[in-house]
């Protein structure tokens, strides 16, 4: 997928740079993978289906444990999806994602996104970190850390 550059981005350098260090953070501490994708309008009625769409195109689902997760935001329609591999969403359940969403959802409705992806972004990796520990002899970033911006 190629990045889509607009006039105006999404977010600040601050706020770009806030997200992709949690990310980063996160990520330390676990095998676990997690990628941000933000475009304007989904595509889709469902944003899962969309999520579900984008985990694919990225190849996600390759990490050794299959525990990569998509966190889907589409601003225009404000619609939000977290799409989990199956690894880690056996690992936490149903719930653990219907909180989350709820959590960051008290920020979205305050426009605060880049700090509400942080937050959930820290709720995610502390998930992994918690089933999936970080093995400095075997583990590796197998997906870049990066913000993606589709259309």
């Amino acid at each position: 997928m190629r990045p889509f550059f607009k006039k105006k981005p999404f977010f600040s350098k601050e706020e770009n740079d806030l997200i992709v260090q949690s990310i980063r953070d996160a990520e330390r501490e676990t095998s676990g993978e997690m990628r941000v994708f933000i475009e304007n309008k989904c595509r889709f009625i469902d944003p899962i289906d969309r999520a579900k769409e984008i985990f694919a195109n990225l190849k996600m689902e390759n990490t050794k444990l299959r525990n990569g997760v998509l966190f889907y935001v589409a601003l225009k329609d404000k619609q939000l999806a977290i799409f989990a591999d199956s690894g880690i969403h056996e690992a936490v359940g149903e719930q653990f994602w219907k909180d989350v969403v709820s959590h960051i959802l008290v920020f979205f409705n305050k426009e605060n996104y880049a700090l509400g992806i942080k937050e959930c972004v820290q709720k995610i990796g502390e998930a992994l970190k918690n089933n999936f520990p970080y093995d400095n002899n075997t583990d590796k970033n197998e997906l870049p850390d990066e913000i993606i911006f589709g259309k």
